[in-house]
């Protein structure tokens, strides 16, 4: 049988009781100015075949130089994911591949330098990182005439050598993951973290992020099953799309009797499926040795604390303290978004500066969709809007409307806004006989509200807001009908 790949639902148990194990291997390019070992510029887009040099090229007589911020990126990577920071060594990883100058690639092995590791879901859930460790980039193969890009079936290759030696970080998750969903929450909060400590711009569209996912299927209870690996995922919806295409394709394969075989898979994006790349790739298919250029990487303890000490607060954390501030759910979405974008400071400005946290919290979440830092506005302007709302001053629409004016001024008075606009809270004996009006006039959404049919209070509310110009407190209504109903 044949699967599509449908939208990734995240169950636990996927068919007939078969158990998902997920293990990630998530590549990161590190923000620094050169590559890992040489001077040559680390940078995206520049013109192929620009940033290059003897040691890129891998040219007789050239020798790798250490960088110093590669490592210190490295260290704070380990810190913000809870490992051990170890004296680590380089190996060569021997393998041929055009995009290979050298036909190997300095990594580490068996001594990487930050292990035993975790990181928290969302939902408090640990994952388990086995390691993190360094290593150079390879240089981009681009397949021309072949299907989606792939080297079977091309006409012929281009390379380009601007990514050979850029320095990565790969981050090697246990197999703790058992949700596609987990898979997809587990990456996003890795690029978050990872922004906030400014170890990468963690952009997959370009690269700089890449993840390879090793999945395989058993029943509760017994041994792990064979894995194959999906290699280079490019987005956090193909992610969770890829390994529920390939679950599925190996429980299929089960039941009908046949046997999974460990193997190198590709997520192709266009038929929505993994495809064979090779069988079986194993550290001795590699033929690692040391490194003979690069003595051992051995951080001091002064280092290693100079690294934790100059850590920022990271998105768990940040998420925490909001929720504290604001009384949301710290996992829920409108904390998760904002802090996403940066903008949860801001939103404790507005606190600071005399004004509902909570409610700035929704404002944020919504006016500033489209911003990715600190909204420019005067964090003391949307204090005075909270302000207004939470006295009851102005309605949630109201203040909405008054919020888009003061947005694209810059900046206002909230008060003077609202006066200008004539908004003004109906009294409570006026909102009283109104919403009394508002029953006598639709007799029948009320017989049924009363009857127990709770979606007829949506229009008795919205009947409640027309008739009073929008002047009315959508929640006060609702309590209001709410009370007379019984």
């Amino acid at each position: 049988m044949i699967y599509t790949a449908g939208p990734a639902t995240g169950n636990e148990i996927l068919i007939d009781g078969w158990e998902l194990v997920v293990g990630l291997e998530v590549h990161v390019e590190l923000a620094t100015a050169t590559k890992l070992f040489s001077a040559s510029a680390n940078r995206f887009g520049d013109d192929p075949n620009t940033n290059i040099d003897p040691v890129t090229l891998g040219l007789p007589g050239a020798l790798p130089v250490l960088n110093r911020h590669a490592v210190e990126l490295a260290m704070r990577i380990g810190t913000a994911l809870n490992c051990t920071i170890q004296r680590s060594t380089f190996h060569r990883k021997n393998y041929f591949y055009p995009d290979m100058p050298k036909a190997y690639q300095i990594s580490q092995y068996d001594q990487p330098l930050n292990v035993d590791g975790f990181l928290a879901l969302p939902d408090a859930t640990l994952i388990g990182i086995e390691r993190a460790h360094l290593e150079e980039d390879t240089g981009k193969s681009t397949h021309v005439g072949g299907n989606g890009g792939r080297i079977h079936g091309s006409t012929y290759s281009l390379i380009d050598f601007n990514r050979a030696g850029v320095p990565l970080v790969e981050i090697v998750s246990r197999p703790d993951l058992r949700t596609s969903e987990q898979a997809r929450q587990y990456v996003t909060e890795l690029r978050g973290i990872l922004i906030a400590i400014g170890a990468s711009d963690a952009k997959m569209e370009e690269g700089s992020m890449r993840c390879d996912a090793n999945v395989s299927v058993h029943r509760p209870g017994e041994p792990f099953g064979t894995r194959c690996e999906i290699k280079n995922v490019n987005s956090i919806r193909s992610l969770g799309r890829a390994i529920e295409y390939e679950a599925r394709r190996q429980i299929d394969m089960i039941e009908a009797g046949e046997t999974v075989r460990q193997e190198t898979r590709h997520w192709d994006e266009t038929d929505s499926r993994t495809h064979t790349l090779r069988v079986k790739e194993d550290a001795d298919d590699y033929r690692y040795f040391l490194e003979p250029d690069l003595v051992p990487l051995a951080p001091s303890a002064e280092w290693i604390k100079a690294i934790a000490d100059a850590m920022p607060m990271l998105p768990g954390a940040r998420r925490a303290r909001l929720g504290v501030a604001t009384g949301f759910p710290a996992d829920g979405e409108a904390i998760m978004v904002v802090v996403e974008r940066g903008q949860d400071d801001y939103v404790l400005a507005v606190g600071a500066a005399g004004g509902d946290v909570g409610r700035a919290l929704v404002h944020v979440k919504e006016a500033f969709a489209e911003a990715s830092a600190t909204p420019k506005l005067p964090a003391g302007d949307l204090a005075a809007l909270t302000t207004l709302e939470v006295a009851g001053l102005l309605t949630a629409t109201q203040a909405k409307t008054v919020l888009a004016e003061i947005v694209a001024a810059g900046g206002g008075d909230a008060t003077a806004i609202a006066r200008a606009r004539g908004f003004e809270a109906m009294d409570t004996s006026a909102l009283e006989a109104m919403v009394d009006q508002v029953i006598a006039d639709n007799g029948p959404a009320w017989a049924k509200y009363r009857n127990g049919e709770d979606k007829a209070l949506g229009a008795l509310v919205g009947a409640a807001m027309k008739a009073s110009n929008g002047k009315a407190d959508g929640k006060f209504v609702t309590a209001l009908l709410q009370s007379k109903r019984t």
